[in-house]
């Protein structure tokens, strides 16, 4: 179907998510039109970019406004758009002015000291599931706490606070598995939770993330409501998007074992082998946040006019035959691997040093630990998380 197809445009999403499977129709639309229009589930139509050099040049153009997409008629996934005054849904000047006061908590140094609790924390998990015997699930072992800990202490919440922010947290990234109500209830929970964390903290303040807040909200750099949904959306990134990597990435080493035996041999290969994985793996069950169009504009020759909704796959843009040789095979070799894994321009990810350091003393722990270890169950088998933005195992049965 053409831009000026008159049939009208196609359903979206076009299918149901399987495993880590990339629906067949992103692949035909990224070769033969990389800029198409589609029926979003809410609010309409809008145009979705499947190719490489069309997404990033989607990123990069400020004339797509994040904030326009908060509009309640956004064509989209979600029961509900973004709220105002979160990061994902700010344009320039106040984009750039909070990430950064926010980019403080993501400096070397603050990682560096992270990966070394990160290497501990993996050790006593990866010493548990051992001591447990077979089988062991790597979601509850690995996935779960190594993100989770390290979110908490990089932003300052208590530990034994974690299950306040864990129980919203699959309800908020939700696209079909919860209603509009209980994803707003979520939401409302979520805030309350910073604000009373906020007021908790004012009196014993250090170098996290929630101090930076406070700080930046008593000098009049950030108001209330961009203190509260700015630290959500970092609270909700930080640990949901590594959560679901951790997963996916240990989920494909262990269904093609190949993979996982070639980590074993040659831990060499284990930088090169993130970045293939952070390309290859469609992390996200559906297309981007939305993006509205603040003038008309073109995308790889296809004009958009004003008011127009914009989204993207990344994960088809990752396979665009112009850019990737041979994409569909996975290579930790690959010389060439400019992937759009943790996005492009403004909205680049303020956390991509941190993610890479989780997934990589994961990985390094369980290959040296098990290097015998494999599914429990057939890969078809596997429970996966339904009916929200970020595709993930429920669990992962492993034995060894």
């Amino acid at each position: 179907m053409s831009a000026t197809d008159t049939s009208g445009p196609q359903a979206y999403p076009f299918g149901p998510v399987v495993r880590l499977d990339l629906h067949p129709r992103y692949l035909e639309l990224c070769r033969n039109e990389p800029v198409s229009r589609v029926r979003m589930p809410y609010g309409g139509d809008a145009w979705l970019v499947t190719g490489y050099h069309e997404i990033k040049q989607f990123l990069a153009d400020t004339r797509f406004s994040s904030f326009a997409a908060t509009a309640p008629d956004t064509a989209r996934v979600t029961p509900l758009p973004l709220r105002p005054g979160n990061l994902l849904s700010m344009d320039p000047p106040d984009h750039g002015r909070i990430r950064k006061v926010v980019a403080h908590a993501f400096r070397p140094r603050i990682v560096s000291q992270l990966a070394d609790r990160m290497r501990d924390l993996v050790t006593s998990e990866l010493d548990a599931m051992e001591e447990a015997g077979p089988p062991g699930d790597l979601v509850q072992r690995l996935a779960i706490p190594l993100p989770v800990r390290m979110i908490v202490e990089l932003f300052g919440v208590p530990y034994e606070d974690r299950a306040q922010f864990r129980r919203y947290s699959d309800v908020f990234v939700a696209t079909s598995a919860h209603t509009k109500e209980e994803i707003d209830e979520a939401r409302d929970g979520l805030e309350n939770f910073l604000r009373r964390l906020i007021k908790q903290r004012r009196d014993s303040r250090s170098d996290d993330l929630i101090s930076v807040l406070i700080e930046a909200l008593d000098d009049g750099r950030l108001s209330e409501v961009e203190a509260v949904r700015t630290g959500i959306g970092i609270l909700m990134a930080g640990h949901e998007t590594s959560l679901s990597m951790i997963s996916n990435v240990s989920f494909l080493l262990l269904a093609q074992r190949e993979l996982y035996e070639r980590l074993c041999a040659d831990r060499s290969l284990l930088d090169p082998a993130i970045e293939e994985m952070l390309r290859v793996i469609p992390l996200r069950s559906v297309g981007s946040f939305p993006r509205r169009a603040t003038e008309d504009v073109e995308i790889g020759g296809v004009p958009i006019r004003k008011g127009d909704t914009v989204i993207f796959q990344r994960a088809a843009g990752d396979r665009d035959e112009r850019v990737f040789e041979d994409p569909e095979t996975i290579r930790f070799d690959r010389e060439n691997n400019p992937h759009l894994g943790f996005g492009h321009g403004q909205h680049y990810c303020l956390g991509a040093s941190l993610a890479r350091a989780e997934l990589k003393v994961a990985l390094e722990g369980i290959t040296t630990r098990f290097p015998t270890l494999r599914l429990a169950v057939p890969p078809e088998e596997v429970p996966w998380k339904p009916g929200l933005i970020a595709r993930a195992p429920e669990a992962l049965p492993v034995t060894w």
